[in-house]
């Protein structure tokens, strides 16, 4: 056990540990050993070819969900060593976080869930949560990757109330109304602080957003005048990585900063503390509302920009027929799914289409549909 860690941070003699009892790492503690099992899976390597905001094949040097998962395990890992958490289990939590996304981001997301409306629905992190509990195929004992209990409660930032009563004990939380471990609300912030400032730097790498439009926007106008002021004659992807490494340090020290007022203010001394109190890390009051008012500039200008529509309606048009074809003939579906099906049904569609690349889907779109490819 890691002295420097705090008394209500997760360590391995707190966890509620694994599903299926498993002997005990050597040289590596078990949340390290969550992490090696995330980074060796397969669905984790899909990462690397969906979707953040842009599709695959609009440029090399935009974010995909890969890249992402990356640089918010690096920033969750910062801040956790500053509050003395878990680092390990943030790292965990962080890479898995976005393993149950569809291709096409949101907008498959979106899509595969209308396609599930009458059948239970589609949420991405509880189907993160089914990828790492029952679809890797990997271990001779036991099916998916047999995490941590904290590792998977971090996994599941929230589902739908008509989905909680199946979970069993990792659900229980959302109906007894209590807090995550300090690690798994952690992750979910510095989710939020990677995508935000990643999404500004894609948005104007591609052109659909411009300095001039963020000039109005408190948080970056303010770190813009910071580096023009240091480094007037500064410009280009220089100046724009200027402004971003500032912008996320800024984040990073609030979330760290208020969040360590928070503990001191619940007086918290153990782990039950953290469950049963109010969500302890946050950021403070001032940089919540300027981070509210980016999020709304961004849906406005980025996620909204006519050329993202047109690439999220091809994107819910792909989805939309794959689900309807399988649906309506399961034949079509590879053999492993047409097994599935018949014990698990539609669920079976959803997860074959949610573990798609952007480009597998693509693929496989023409596959089905455009004659003379097979």
């Amino acid at each position: 056990m890691n002295s420097s860690l705090a008394p209500y941070a997760v360590t391995p003699h707190n966890t509620r540990g694994r599903q299926i009892t498993e002997a005990a790492p050597v040289g590596r503690s078990e949340f390290q050993r969550d992490r090696d099992r995330i980074i060796h899976s397969a669905a984790f390597r899909r990462l690397e070819y969906k979707t953040q905001v842009f599709v695959n094949h609009e440029g090399d040097l935009f974010r995909t969900r890969l890249t992402h998962s990356l640089e918010v395990a690096q920033i969750g890992r910062s801040i956790a060593r500053n509050l003395h958490l878990n680092e390990d289990l943030v790292e965990a939590i962080t890479l898995a976080h976005d393993l149950g996304h569809t291709p096409f981001g949101h907008a498959g997301q979106d899509t595969l869930n209308t396609c599930m409306k009458d059948h239970g629905g589609f949420e991405h992190n509880l189907q993160s949560l089914r990828v790492v509990d029952v679809l890797e195929e990997r271990y001779a004992d036991f099916d998916g990757l047999n995490l941590c209990y904290e590792t998977r409660e971090g996994i599941l930032k929230h589902v739908a109330k008509k989905n909680i009563a199946k979970l069993g004990e990792i659900g229980a939380r959302f109906l007894n109304h209590q807090s995550p471990s300090l690690e798994a609300q952690l992750a979910n912030h510095a989710d939020e602080i990677a995508y935000n400032n990643h999404d500004i730097d894609d948005g104007l790498r591609s052109g659909l957003i411009t300095q001039e439009q963020l000039s109005d926007i408190t948080i970056f106008s303010r770190h813009f005048a910071q580096v023009k002021e240091r480094y007037p004659v500064l410009s280009g992807r220089r100046l724009i990585y200027e402004i971003i490494r500032r912008m996320i340090n800024t984040l990073a020290t609030d979330l760290t900063q208020q969040s360590i007022r928070n503990i001191e203010n619940a007086n918290l001394h153990s782990l039950s503390d953290v469950h049963k109190s109010s969500p302890i890390i946050t950021f403070s009051d001032k940089i919540r509302q300027e981070q509210q008012v980016l999020k709304k500039f961004l849906r406005d200008n980025l996620y909204n920009h006519y050329r993202v529509v047109r690439m999220s309606n091809k994107a819910q048009h792909t989805i939309e027929r794959l689900f309807n074809a399988f649906s309506t003939n399961t034949r079509l579906l590879p053999q492993k799914y047409q097994i599935k099906y018949q014990s698990e049904q539609y669920q079976s569609i959803a997860d074959y289409i949610a573990g798609m690349t952007d480009r597998y889907a693509i693929k496989e779109y023409k596959r089905l549909f455009a004659i003379g490819e097979s």
